[in-house]
């Protein structure tokens, strides 16, 4: 929703925002968490406006929320109705209003310390006894700096000053983040002084209604903490698909040529474009994609990445769309190509035309407004479309595995039969119970798998080392390489026990990897698990959303029999075990 992207208009979001959530609630498909909002001030309005964003993102949450500056009690001392509530995430809303003991001219560096510990261990206290209690995830803010330097500009350095301090306190709580999963920091110290330090901390709304921050700043908080929070369940964009004049280089490269094209450190303009690409660059190192959607000849195109002066290159680039077609034309064959959801993609375009094209035909995509080049890396960040909560080994080598699937396409074009491909692969796969290093990605991969997902269930990092700790589960996951390189973890199953029966909660498998058998030479090694524990019966789920309608009949291949469907078409499915057949036979296993 275009309201809904930065920058806000903040009079027009808090004065309609009712209106908005009703519009948003009409949304298809609408994962559902609970979330406990526990405030060291008033939170009424940050959990509205929180509510807007997460559901603009898919996510629909049901609050707890604690009584004023009741965060410690009921954290510490327990509260029946947060017990029962049972969130997935707790975030913690303190600001420096809550810190207790601030140091003072009179007060030695020994007992400054003692404060200073004083203050992190009772925060700690807080985040363990929830995490023990719950399993949840947790998001506390950092602290932002107060509205005054008593001591000017010394404040920052001496021991005595409060800057000083609440960077300290600040670094406690951001070595406890690096040590602890699940735990994240919500970077109202960074928001504050992007906002503006003296609105932010607007007293008027302190000393009338309890707010730490002007209300007017609220959505720029909640929009910050619901970015935390979708990145948690895998609602991050994917990839860049960019546009190249005026948008990566200054200038037309079919009209003014590539030797005239404002790149590089000769003019300021040309600073402003090659700082972008750098800016580009970053992301993909992170794992970001990047793609080109261009109305150009493709070899004027080429020849532009090429400039001696430009960070970004052809090579860096997966599909490079440079002709006449429509954009929004061009984005659909990337999306069909790289066989990713449309929602997957940042669509960067200095043409508000192209823009409003290619937003009003492909729902979900993200389309930043940027205006001046000064302005494109501050509007796409602010919007937080990548916001990085885990990170895995395969997220670094994002683009490799990418380029390493077209070398199969091509591979397989070279053949007739589609098994003497497969088994020209070479596959190995490494498939058995879950691995305490390979958790995070796990979790990813359950928040990010969409068109391969039976039951488009989440699980936070929480969940799944919850789910590895039981034994009442299965769960296995499944590594695949081949001739072309490690795709790394690319399936994952979760089957809850129940007596001598086993209901698959979960089966998920990266798009990377479609049509290479990965997924009978799970289910063969799920049926030899479910023996081992003396399973008779799996029964498997199968509920339709826009995007997983390729494995509406995943079951029937595995030669499960259809027990049940409902008016949604929600499926139910039971297998005999004992007269399963196995069906893999071009993927060596390796158990």
């Amino acid at each position: 929703m275009k309201e809904l992207k930065y920058p806000f208009n903040v009079e027009y979001l808090i004065k309609n925002k009712k209106k908005i959530k009703k519009e948003l609630l009409q949304k298809e498909g609408l994962l559902e968490k609970n979330i406990a909002i526990l405030g060291g001030s008033t939170t009424s309005e940050i959990k509205n406006m929180l509510e807007v964003f997460l559901l603009n993102y898919g996510i629909k949450l049901t609050f707890y929320e604690s009584e004023y500056n009741k965060y410690y009690e009921d954290a510490m001392f327990g509260n029946p109705e947060l017990d029962e509530f049972k969130p997935d995430i707790i975030y913690i809303h303190t600001t420096n209003r809550n810190i207790t003991l601030y140091p003072n001219m009179l007060d030695e560096e020994e007992d400054i310390n003692k404060m200073l510990d004083s203050e992190y261990e009772k925060l700690a206290k807080i985040w363990d006894k929830l995490s023990d209690k719950f399993g949840a995830t947790i998001i506390q803010n950092n602290f932002e700096y107060p509205y005054y330097r008593l001591l000017g500009n010394k404040d920052v350095s001496d021991i005595h000053g409060r800057i000083n301090y609440i960077n300290r306190l600040n670094n406690k709580i951001y070595e406890y983040a690096n040590n602890h999963n699940n735990f994240f920091i919500n970077d109202i110290n960074y928001l504050s002084s992007c906002y503006g330090l003296d609105k932010w901390s607007n007293q008027f709304y302190w000393h009338m209604y309890k707010y730490a921050l002007e209300v007017p700043a609220i959505p720029y908080l909640a929009f910050n903490l619901a970015n935390i929070i979708k990145s948690i369940y895998g609602k991050n964009k994917k990839a860049f698909v960019l546009d190249l004049d005026n948008t990566l280089w200054g200038g037309i490269v079919g009209d003014d040529g590539v030797e005239n094209l404002a790149i590089g450190p000769e003019v300021p303009s040309g600073q402003v474009y090659e700082e972008f690409q750098e800016y580009l660059k970053e992301h993909k190192n992170l794992g970001v994609i990047l793609n080109v959607n261009s109305k150009n000849e493709y070899e004027n195109a080429i020849a532009g990445l090429n400039h001696p002066a430009g960070v970004l290159k052809p090579e860096d680039f997966i599909i490079i769309k440079a002709n006449w077609n429509p954009k929004n034309m061009n984005m659909k064959d990337i999306a069909e190509e790289l066989n990713l959801g449309a929602d997957s993609f940042v669509f960067v375009d200095d043409n508000p035309a192209e823009r409003h094209i290619v937003e009003s035909s492909i729902e979900g995509i993200g389309i930043p407004e940027i205006d001046t080049p000064e302005n494109y890396i501050r509007i796409i960040d602010h919007n937080g479309y990548f916001e990085m909560t885990n990170f895995s080994k395969e997220d670094l080598k994002k683009s490799e595995l990418y380029k390493d699937n077209a070398k199969r396409s091509q591979m397989m074009a070279t053949f007739d039969n589609y098994d003497d491909y497969l088994k020209s692969l070479k596959m190995k796969a490494e498939i058995t119970t879950f691995k305490p290093i390979y958790l995070e990605r796990i979790s990813q991969l359950s928040n990010k798998s969409n068109q391969f997902n039976l039951t488009t269930k989440r699980y936070s990092l929480a969940d799944i080392e919850n789910v590895a700790s039981s034994e009442d589960y299965i769960k296995i996951y499944g590594k695949l390489e081949d001739i072309f390189g490690d795709n790394g973890v690319i399936s994952v199953v979760i089957g809850h026990i129940k007596g001598n029966e086993l209901h698959i909660d979960l089966w998920i498998m990266s798009c990377r990897v479609l049509k290479r058998n990965m997924e009978f030479a799970m289910m063969d090694e799920l049926v030899k698990k479910a023996k081992e524990k003396d399973i008779k019966t799996i029964y498997g789920y199968y509920y339709p959303t826009l995007k997983n309608k390729m494995v509406k009949d995943f079951y029937d291949l595995q030669g499960f029999t259809l027990e049940n469907e409902d008016e949604k078409g929600n499926k139910t499915y039971k297998l005999n075990v004992d007269s399963y057949e196995e069906k893999n036979n071009v993927i060596e296993v390796e158990r």
